[in-house]
Protein backbone atom coordinates (compact mmCIF):
# COMPACT_ATOMS: atom_id res chain seq x y z
CA UNK A 1 0.00 0.00 0.00
CA UNK A 2 0.93 3.58 -1.28
CA UNK A 3 2.29 5.82 2.39
CA UNK A 4 -0.04 8.43 2.69
CA UNK A 5 0.46 11.57 1.76
CA UNK A 6 0.91 14.32 4.38
CA UNK A 7 -1.13 17.75 4.65
CA UNK A 8 0.57 20.30 7.05
CA UNK A 9 -1.32 23.68 8.00
CA UNK A 10 0.29 26.30 9.12
CA UNK A 11 -2.01 28.30 11.96
CA UNK A 12 -5.09 26.63 13.72
CA UNK A 13 -7.63 29.36 13.32
CA UNK A 14 -10.62 29.78 10.18
CA UNK A 15 -8.56 28.98 7.00
CA UNK A 16 -6.28 26.72 8.12
CA UNK A 17 -8.77 24.42 10.12
CA UNK A 18 -11.50 24.46 7.82
CA UNK A 19 -8.53 23.41 4.75
CA UNK A 20 -7.69 20.78 7.19
CA UNK A 21 -11.58 19.90 8.06
CA UNK A 22 -12.65 19.99 4.61
CA UNK A 23 -9.53 17.70 3.43
CA UNK A 24 -10.32 15.22 6.36
CA UNK A 25 -14.25 14.54 4.89
CA UNK A 26 -12.69 13.75 1.30
CA UNK A 27 -9.90 11.52 2.39
CA UNK A 28 -9.29 8.80 5.34
CA UNK A 29 -6.30 9.14 7.36
CA UNK A 30 -4.13 6.02 5.26
CA UNK A 31 -4.64 7.84 2.22
CA UNK A 32 -4.18 11.64 3.75
CA UNK A 33 -2.16 12.35 7.00
CA UNK A 34 -2.76 15.97 8.13
CA UNK A 35 -0.74 18.06 10.67
CA UNK A 36 -1.51 21.64 12.00
CA UNK A 37 0.30 23.70 13.66
CA UNK A 38 -0.74 26.81 16.30
CA UNK A 39 1.32 28.33 18.26
CA UNK A 40 -1.46 30.29 20.73
CA UNK A 41 -3.98 28.53 22.66
CA UNK A 42 -6.82 28.22 21.29
CA UNK A 43 -8.25 26.78 17.48
CA UNK A 44 -11.16 27.75 15.27
CA UNK A 45 -12.50 31.00 17.20
CA UNK A 46 -13.95 33.83 16.42
CA UNK A 47 -11.90 36.84 15.98
CA UNK A 48 -14.50 39.50 15.26
CA UNK A 49 -16.42 38.48 18.24
CA UNK A 50 -14.21 39.56 20.65
CA UNK A 51 -15.23 43.08 21.35
CA UNK A 52 -18.79 42.23 22.37
CA UNK A 53 -17.62 39.52 24.44
CA UNK A 54 -15.36 42.41 26.05
CA UNK A 55 -18.38 44.95 25.70
CA UNK A 56 -20.42 41.66 27.58
CA UNK A 57 -22.54 40.82 24.84
CA UNK A 58 -21.33 37.49 24.63
CA UNK A 59 -21.29 36.11 27.83
CA UNK A 60 -18.09 34.09 28.28
CA UNK A 61 -14.94 33.36 25.70
CA UNK A 62 -16.05 29.73 25.48
CA UNK A 63 -18.53 30.87 23.15
CA UNK A 64 -16.62 32.50 20.38
CA UNK A 65 -14.60 29.14 20.24
CA UNK A 66 -16.39 26.90 17.42
CA UNK A 67 -14.39 23.59 17.45
CA UNK A 68 -11.58 23.20 20.20
CA UNK A 69 -8.09 21.33 19.72
CA UNK A 70 -9.44 18.36 21.14
CA UNK A 71 -12.61 17.92 18.56
CA UNK A 72 -10.10 18.72 16.02
CA UNK A 73 -8.13 15.88 17.02
CA UNK A 74 -10.86 13.30 17.69
CA UNK A 75 -11.94 14.11 14.11
CA UNK A 76 -8.58 12.77 12.74
CA UNK A 77 -6.50 15.76 12.49
CA UNK A 78 -2.73 15.95 15.04
CA UNK A 79 -3.12 19.41 15.57
CA UNK A 80 -0.66 20.54 17.64
CA UNK A 81 -0.65 24.04 19.84
CA UNK A 82 1.63 26.01 20.99
CA UNK A 83 3.67 25.03 18.16
CA UNK A 84 5.56 28.25 16.28
CA UNK A 85 6.96 27.52 12.78
CA UNK A 86 9.53 29.24 12.69
CA UNK A 87 10.90 28.41 9.18
CA UNK A 88 10.00 26.88 5.84
CA UNK A 89 12.25 24.86 3.06
CA UNK A 90 10.83 24.65 0.00
CA UNK A 91 13.05 22.34 -1.30
CA UNK A 92 13.28 19.83 1.21
CA UNK A 93 9.83 20.08 1.32
CA UNK A 94 9.50 20.91 5.29
CA UNK A 95 8.53 23.00 7.85
CA UNK A 96 10.93 23.92 11.44
CA UNK A 97 8.92 24.00 14.62
CA UNK A 98 9.25 24.68 18.16
CA UNK A 99 7.39 24.70 21.36
CA UNK A 100 6.57 27.24 22.96
CA UNK A 101 7.05 29.27 25.23
CA UNK A 102 10.84 28.21 26.20
CA UNK A 103 11.88 27.57 22.79
CA UNK A 104 12.58 23.78 23.30
CA UNK A 105 14.25 21.99 20.55
CA UNK A 106 13.48 22.86 17.14
CA UNK A 107 12.41 19.75 14.43
CA UNK A 108 11.56 19.32 11.36
CA UNK A 109 8.41 18.35 9.55
CA UNK A 110 8.21 17.16 5.91
CA UNK A 111 4.82 17.63 3.61
CA UNK A 112 3.62 16.86 0.63
CA UNK A 113 1.02 19.74 0.79
CA UNK A 114 1.33 23.09 2.77
CA UNK A 115 -1.34 24.91 3.68
CA UNK A 116 -0.06 28.73 5.10
CA UNK A 117 -2.45 30.41 7.29
CA UNK A 118 -0.82 32.69 9.31
CA UNK A 119 -3.37 35.29 9.52
CA UNK A 120 -2.79 38.99 9.91
CA UNK A 121 -0.35 40.88 12.48
CA UNK A 122 -1.95 44.58 14.55
CA UNK A 123 -0.16 47.16 13.14
CA UNK A 124 0.99 48.66 16.47
CA UNK A 125 3.60 52.25 15.68
CA UNK A 126 7.09 51.92 16.69
CA UNK A 127 6.04 54.88 19.28
CA UNK A 128 7.30 55.75 22.95
CA UNK A 129 5.40 53.97 25.51
CA UNK A 130 3.64 51.81 22.76
CA UNK A 131 4.71 48.58 24.62
CA UNK A 132 4.13 49.71 28.43
CA UNK A 133 1.63 48.05 30.67
CA UNK A 134 -2.02 49.11 30.07
CA UNK A 135 -1.71 49.47 26.24
CA UNK A 136 -3.78 46.18 24.36
CA UNK A 137 -4.64 44.85 20.77
CA UNK A 138 -7.47 42.95 20.49
CA UNK A 139 -6.54 40.00 17.82
CA UNK A 140 -6.38 37.14 19.51
CA UNK A 141 -8.50 35.45 21.88
CA UNK A 142 -5.39 36.17 24.38
CA UNK A 143 -5.46 39.51 23.40
CA UNK A 144 -8.71 39.86 24.07
CA UNK A 145 -8.74 38.31 27.50
CA UNK A 146 -5.60 40.43 28.82
CA UNK A 147 -7.75 43.71 28.07
CA UNK A 148 -11.04 42.29 29.61
CA UNK A 149 -8.47 41.19 32.93
CA UNK A 150 -7.24 45.06 32.80
CA UNK A 151 -10.70 46.41 32.42
CA UNK A 152 -11.90 43.84 35.29
CA UNK A 153 -8.88 45.18 37.76
CA UNK A 154 -9.52 48.35 36.63
CA UNK A 155 -13.00 48.72 37.60
CA UNK A 156 -12.23 46.70 40.57
CA UNK A 157 -9.76 48.79 42.18
CA UNK A 158 -12.32 51.97 41.67
CA UNK A 159 -14.90 49.95 43.42
CA UNK A 160 -17.24 49.66 40.79
CA UNK A 161 -17.73 47.08 38.35
CA UNK A 162 -18.91 47.31 34.76
CA UNK A 163 -21.99 49.64 33.56
CA UNK A 164 -22.26 51.72 36.60
CA UNK A 165 -21.18 53.40 39.79
CA UNK A 166 -20.54 52.79 43.50
CA UNK A 167 -20.43 55.19 45.97
CA UNK A 168 -21.42 58.45 44.29
CA UNK A 169 -18.83 61.38 42.72
CA UNK A 170 -16.32 58.35 41.95
CA UNK A 171 -14.04 59.17 39.09
CA UNK A 172 -15.19 58.14 35.48
CA UNK A 173 -12.90 55.81 33.92
CA UNK A 174 -11.24 56.94 31.03
CA UNK A 175 -9.94 54.54 27.75
CA UNK A 176 -8.35 56.12 24.68
CA UNK A 177 -8.51 54.17 21.82
CA UNK A 178 -5.74 54.56 18.86
CA UNK A 179 -7.76 54.07 15.32
CA UNK A 180 -11.19 54.30 13.93
CA UNK A 181 -11.46 51.83 11.85
CA UNK A 182 -13.85 48.33 12.12
CA UNK A 183 -11.64 47.34 15.61
CA UNK A 184 -11.62 50.65 16.70
CA UNK A 185 -15.21 51.76 16.74
CA UNK A 186 -16.40 48.12 17.58
CA UNK A 187 -13.96 48.65 21.23
CA UNK A 188 -15.37 51.89 21.34
CA UNK A 189 -18.67 50.83 21.74
CA UNK A 190 -17.73 47.99 24.33
CA UNK A 191 -15.53 50.48 26.99
CA UNK A 192 -19.15 52.69 26.22
CA UNK A 193 -20.57 49.68 27.22
CA UNK A 194 -18.54 49.38 30.37
CA UNK A 195 -19.29 52.96 31.36
CA UNK A 196 -15.64 54.32 30.44
CA UNK A 197 -15.29 57.97 29.31
CA UNK A 198 -13.86 57.29 26.02
CA UNK A 199 -11.84 59.10 23.09
CA UNK A 200 -11.09 57.85 19.80
CA UNK A 201 -8.21 59.18 18.26
CA UNK A 202 -7.80 58.86 14.03
CA UNK A 203 -5.01 60.33 12.21
CA UNK A 204 -7.59 60.58 8.75
CA UNK A 205 -9.50 62.77 8.30
CA UNK A 206 -12.79 61.16 9.43
CA UNK A 207 -13.68 58.10 11.29
CA UNK A 208 -14.01 55.04 9.42
CA UNK A 209 -11.67 55.46 6.04
CA UNK A 210 -13.20 51.93 4.84
CA UNK A 211 -15.72 54.69 3.89
CA UNK A 212 -15.77 57.88 1.87
CA UNK A 213 -15.30 61.21 4.03
CA UNK A 214 -18.82 62.09 3.79
CA UNK A 215 -20.15 59.10 4.78
CA UNK A 216 -17.32 58.54 7.44
CA UNK A 217 -18.57 62.26 8.75
CA UNK A 218 -21.72 60.52 9.83
CA UNK A 219 -20.21 58.11 11.61
CA UNK A 220 -18.51 60.76 13.26
CA UNK A 221 -21.87 62.42 14.21
CA UNK A 222 -23.10 59.73 15.89
CA UNK A 223 -20.03 58.67 17.86
CA UNK A 224 -20.19 61.95 19.29
CA UNK A 225 -23.78 61.81 19.76
CA UNK A 226 -23.19 58.61 21.61
CA UNK A 227 -21.20 60.44 24.64
CA UNK A 228 -17.39 59.64 22.60
CA UNK A 229 -14.75 61.90 21.89
CA UNK A 230 -13.85 61.94 18.52
CA UNK A 231 -10.58 62.89 17.61
CA UNK A 232 -9.42 63.11 13.77
CA UNK A 233 -6.47 64.24 12.14
CA UNK A 234 -4.88 63.35 15.53
CA UNK A 235 -1.07 61.91 15.26
CA UNK A 236 0.06 60.10 18.01
CA UNK A 237 3.18 60.46 19.28
CA UNK A 238 3.72 58.41 22.35
CA UNK A 239 1.83 56.74 25.28
CA UNK A 240 2.58 58.75 28.36
CA UNK A 241 3.81 56.16 31.33
CA UNK A 242 3.39 57.07 35.11
CA UNK A 243 5.81 56.02 37.50
CA UNK A 244 5.15 52.57 37.85
CA UNK A 245 5.98 52.52 33.93
CA UNK A 246 1.98 52.19 33.15
CA UNK A 247 0.03 54.34 30.18
CA UNK A 248 -1.43 56.93 31.88
CA UNK A 249 -2.15 58.89 28.66
CA UNK A 250 -2.22 59.35 24.95
CA UNK A 251 -0.15 62.24 23.34
CA UNK A 252 -0.05 64.00 20.26
CA UNK A 253 1.23 66.97 19.19
CA UNK A 254 -1.29 69.07 20.64
CA UNK A 255 -2.33 68.04 23.41
CA UNK A 256 -2.27 64.71 25.52
CA UNK A 257 -6.06 62.49 26.61
CA UNK A 258 -5.83 60.85 30.11
CA UNK A 259 -5.90 57.18 30.11
CA UNK A 260 -7.07 53.93 32.60
CA UNK A 261 -6.58 51.84 29.28
CA UNK A 262 -5.57 52.08 25.93
CA UNK A 263 -6.38 49.88 22.79
CA UNK A 264 -5.11 49.75 19.58
CA UNK A 265 -7.69 49.98 16.63
CA UNK A 266 -5.06 50.29 13.55
CA UNK A 267 -5.78 47.78 11.62
CA UNK A 268 -3.81 45.03 10.61
CA UNK A 269 -1.12 43.40 7.63
CA UNK A 270 -0.61 40.03 6.84
CA UNK A 271 1.70 37.85 8.63
CA UNK A 272 3.70 36.88 5.84
CA UNK A 273 7.35 36.86 7.27
CA UNK A 274 7.59 32.96 7.15
CA UNK A 275 6.81 33.08 3.51
CA UNK A 276 9.30 36.31 2.79
CA UNK A 277 11.67 34.13 4.60
CA UNK A 278 11.43 31.35 2.18
CA UNK A 279 11.17 33.32 -1.18
CA UNK A 280 7.30 33.00 -2.02
CA UNK A 281 6.03 35.73 -3.98
CA UNK A 282 4.38 38.85 -1.91
CA UNK A 283 1.40 41.05 -3.70
CA UNK A 284 1.33 44.65 -3.30
CA UNK A 285 -0.48 44.74 0.75
CA UNK A 286 2.47 41.96 1.81
CA UNK A 287 0.42 39.29 0.88
CA UNK A 288 0.19 36.27 -0.75
CA UNK A 289 -1.13 36.02 -4.47
CA UNK A 290 -2.91 33.41 -4.98
CA UNK A 291 -4.79 31.90 -8.09
CA UNK A 292 -8.56 30.40 -8.29
CA UNK A 293 -7.64 27.27 -6.67
CA UNK A 294 -5.72 29.21 -3.84
CA UNK A 295 -2.30 27.89 -4.80
CA UNK A 296 0.34 30.79 -3.95
CA UNK A 297 0.96 31.86 -7.98
CA UNK A 298 3.69 29.76 -9.49
CA UNK A 299 3.70 26.88 -6.56
CA UNK A 300 1.67 23.29 -6.74
CA UNK A 301 1.55 22.07 -3.80
CA UNK A 302 1.86 25.68 -1.40
CA UNK A 303 -1.43 26.94 -0.80
CA UNK A 304 -2.53 30.02 1.34
CA UNK A 305 -6.00 31.57 2.83
CA UNK A 306 -7.72 34.09 4.95
CA UNK A 307 -5.83 37.09 6.65
CA UNK A 308 -2.17 36.64 5.19
CA UNK A 309 -3.86 35.80 1.27
CA UNK A 310 -4.39 38.31 -1.62
CA UNK A 311 -7.27 37.44 -3.83
CA UNK A 312 -9.02 38.64 -6.95
CA UNK A 313 -11.51 42.31 -6.38
CA UNK A 314 -14.30 41.31 -9.06
CA UNK A 315 -14.59 45.33 -9.55
CA UNK A 316 -11.63 46.42 -10.58
CA UNK A 317 -10.12 43.12 -11.72
CA UNK A 318 -6.76 43.98 -9.26
CA UNK A 319 -5.53 42.36 -6.25
CA UNK A 320 -7.07 43.15 -3.03
CA UNK A 321 -6.35 42.33 1.17
CA UNK A 322 -9.31 41.92 2.91
CA UNK A 323 -9.02 40.60 6.58
CA UNK A 324 -12.37 38.87 7.16
CA UNK A 325 -13.74 35.85 8.66
CA UNK A 326 -15.92 35.06 6.11
CA UNK A 327 -13.57 35.09 3.45
CA UNK A 328 -11.26 33.08 5.79
CA UNK A 329 -13.47 29.61 5.74
CA UNK A 330 -14.47 30.14 2.05
CA UNK A 331 -10.80 30.22 1.56
CA UNK A 332 -9.86 26.99 3.34
CA UNK A 333 -13.22 25.02 1.87
CA UNK A 334 -11.32 25.54 -1.30
CA UNK A 335 -7.94 24.73 -0.14
CA UNK A 336 -9.43 21.75 1.77
CA UNK A 337 -11.74 20.43 -1.40
CA UNK A 338 -8.89 20.60 -4.10
CA UNK A 339 -6.34 18.88 -1.64
CA UNK A 340 -8.48 16.02 -0.70
CA UNK A 341 -8.74 15.37 -4.28
CA UNK A 342 -12.21 17.49 -5.67
CA UNK A 343 -12.68 20.28 -7.69
CA UNK A 344 -13.39 24.08 -5.95
CA UNK A 345 -12.26 27.87 -6.96
CA UNK A 346 -12.46 31.07 -4.79
CA UNK A 347 -13.75 33.85 -7.71
CA UNK A 348 -13.00 36.64 -5.67
CA UNK A 349 -14.51 39.23 -3.46
CA UNK A 350 -16.22 42.86 -3.86
CA UNK A 351 -15.43 43.96 -0.47
CA UNK A 352 -18.38 43.66 1.48
CA UNK A 353 -18.02 44.71 5.54
CA UNK A 354 -20.46 45.66 7.93
CA UNK A 355 -20.19 46.86 11.46
CA UNK A 356 -21.45 48.85 13.87
CA UNK A 357 -21.26 51.60 16.79
CA UNK A 358 -23.93 50.96 19.60
CA UNK A 359 -27.28 51.64 16.89
CA UNK A 360 -25.21 52.61 14.08
CA UNK A 361 -24.77 50.52 11.53
CA UNK A 362 -22.22 50.80 8.74
CA UNK A 363 -21.44 49.09 5.81
CA UNK A 364 -20.02 49.22 2.30
CA UNK A 365 -19.21 47.33 -0.85
CA UNK A 366 -16.91 47.79 -3.88
CA UNK A 367 -14.73 50.38 -4.47
CA UNK A 368 -14.62 53.59 -2.86
CA UNK A 369 -13.61 57.40 -4.56
CA UNK A 370 -10.41 57.11 -3.75
CA UNK A 371 -10.05 53.61 -4.85
CA UNK A 372 -11.77 53.46 -8.63
CA UNK A 373 -9.97 56.54 -8.89
CA UNK A 374 -6.60 54.37 -8.66
CA UNK A 375 -8.09 51.98 -11.01
CA UNK A 376 -8.51 54.50 -13.65
CA UNK A 377 -12.03 54.56 -13.43
CA UNK A 378 -14.30 57.38 -14.68
CA UNK A 379 -17.70 57.20 -12.09
CA UNK A 380 -20.82 59.38 -10.65
CA UNK A 381 -21.82 59.07 -7.35
CA UNK A 382 -25.32 59.68 -5.95
CA UNK A 383 -26.86 59.36 -2.49
CA UNK A 384 -30.37 58.83 -1.08
CA UNK A 385 -31.54 59.61 2.71
CA UNK A 386 -34.11 57.26 3.32
CA UNK A 387 -35.73 55.29 5.95
CA UNK A 388 -35.81 51.44 7.14
CA UNK A 389 -39.32 51.33 6.79
CA UNK A 390 -42.06 53.11 5.25
CA UNK A 391 -41.89 56.45 6.73
CA UNK A 392 -45.53 56.02 7.87
CA UNK A 393 -44.36 52.84 10.10
CA UNK A 394 -43.78 52.80 13.72
CA UNK A 395 -39.64 52.15 14.29
CA UNK A 396 -38.94 53.51 11.51
CA UNK A 397 -34.85 54.66 11.27
CA UNK A 398 -33.20 57.02 8.50
CA UNK A 399 -30.29 56.19 6.59
CA UNK A 400 -28.08 56.93 3.84
CA UNK A 401 -26.82 55.12 0.67
CA UNK A 402 -24.22 56.22 -0.95
CA UNK A 403 -23.56 54.69 -4.47
CA UNK A 404 -21.25 54.76 -7.03
CA UNK A 405 -21.20 54.00 -10.81
CA UNK A 406 -19.28 53.81 -14.29
CA UNK A 407 -19.49 57.00 -15.92
CA UNK A 408 -20.11 55.65 -19.49
CA UNK A 409 -21.65 52.09 -19.07
CA UNK A 410 -23.28 52.79 -15.50
CA UNK A 411 -21.84 49.41 -14.33
CA UNK A 412 -22.44 49.76 -10.33
CA UNK A 413 -18.56 50.02 -8.82
CA UNK A 414 -19.38 50.95 -5.30
CA UNK A 415 -22.01 51.04 -2.15
CA UNK A 416 -21.70 52.62 1.25
CA UNK A 417 -24.68 52.60 3.93
CA UNK A 418 -24.70 54.61 7.40
CA UNK A 419 -27.62 54.27 9.62
CA UNK A 420 -29.76 52.92 12.05
CA UNK A 421 -31.26 49.23 12.57
CA UNK A 422 -32.27 47.81 9.32
CA UNK A 423 -29.27 49.53 7.40
CA UNK A 424 -26.15 47.48 7.58
CA UNK A 425 -27.30 44.42 5.91
CA UNK A 426 -29.17 45.84 2.58
CA UNK A 427 -25.59 46.35 1.43
CA UNK A 428 -26.01 42.88 0.77
CA UNK A 429 -28.21 43.67 -2.68
CA UNK A 430 -25.25 46.05 -3.49
CA UNK A 431 -22.87 42.97 -2.93
CA UNK A 432 -24.76 40.97 -5.71
CA UNK A 433 -25.39 43.18 -7.95
CA UNK A 434 -21.43 43.70 -7.80
CA UNK A 435 -20.25 40.10 -8.02
CA UNK A 436 -23.32 40.12 -11.44
CA UNK A 437 -21.88 43.01 -12.56
CA UNK A 438 -25.27 44.61 -13.12
CA UNK A 439 -25.81 48.17 -14.37
CA UNK A 440 -27.32 50.81 -11.26
CA UNK A 441 -30.14 50.99 -13.72
CA UNK A 442 -30.46 46.92 -13.51
CA UNK A 443 -30.72 47.63 -9.53
CA UNK A 444 -33.09 50.11 -9.87
CA UNK A 445 -35.62 47.96 -10.95
CA UNK A 446 -34.77 44.71 -8.79
CA UNK A 447 -37.57 42.81 -7.45
CA UNK A 448 -37.74 43.45 -3.95
CA UNK A 449 -39.41 42.59 -1.25
CA UNK A 450 -41.91 45.20 -0.08
CA UNK A 451 -44.24 45.67 2.85
CA UNK A 452 -44.61 49.17 5.32
CA UNK A 453 -42.83 46.85 8.09
CA UNK A 454 -39.36 46.29 6.46
CA UNK A 455 -39.38 49.58 3.60
CA UNK A 456 -41.09 52.11 1.93
CA UNK A 457 -42.48 51.65 -1.28
CA UNK A 458 -38.87 52.37 -3.02
CA UNK A 459 -36.43 50.62 -0.93
CA UNK A 460 -33.44 52.95 -0.15
CA UNK A 461 -30.80 50.93 -1.90
CA UNK A 462 -32.81 51.69 -5.13
CA UNK A 463 -33.60 55.18 -4.67
CA UNK A 464 -29.52 55.65 -4.96
CA UNK A 465 -29.93 53.85 -7.29
CA UNK A 466 -32.26 55.44 -9.25
CA UNK A 467 -30.36 58.71 -8.49
CA UNK A 468 -27.25 57.20 -10.02
CA UNK A 469 -29.03 56.22 -13.15
CA UNK A 470 -29.87 60.32 -13.67
CA UNK A 471 -26.83 60.91 -12.80
CA UNK A 472 -24.74 58.50 -15.07
CA UNK A 473 -27.66 59.74 -17.98
CA UNK A 474 -27.01 63.24 -17.33
CA UNK A 475 -22.86 62.70 -17.34
CA UNK A 476 -23.49 61.37 -21.40
CA UNK A 477 -25.18 63.91 -22.34
CA UNK A 478 -22.25 66.60 -21.70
Amino acid sequence: MAAARRMVVIGGDAAGMTAASQARRLRAPDELEIIAFERGDFSSYSACGIPYWVGGVVPGRDDLIARTPEQHRDRGIDLRMRTEVTGIDLEEQRVRTREVPGGGREQWTGFDELVIATGARPLRPELPGIDAEGVYGVQSLADGQALLDALEAIETDAGTGAGGHEGGGARRRRAVVIGAGYIGVEMAEALIRRDYAVTVLDQAEQPMTTLDPDMGGLVREAMCGMGMEVVTGAAVTAVQTDEDGRACAVATYDTAYPADVVVLGLGVAPETSLARAAGLPLGESGGLPTDLAMRVRGRENIWAGGDCAEVTDLVSGGSRHIPLGTHANKHGQVIGTNIGGGYATFPGVVGTAVSKVCDLEIARTGLLERQATAAGLRFVTATAESTSRAGYFPGSEPMKVKLLAEQDTGRLLGAQIVGREGAGKRVDIAAVALTAGLTVEQVMYLDLGYAPPFSPVWDPVLTAARRATAAVREQSRQ
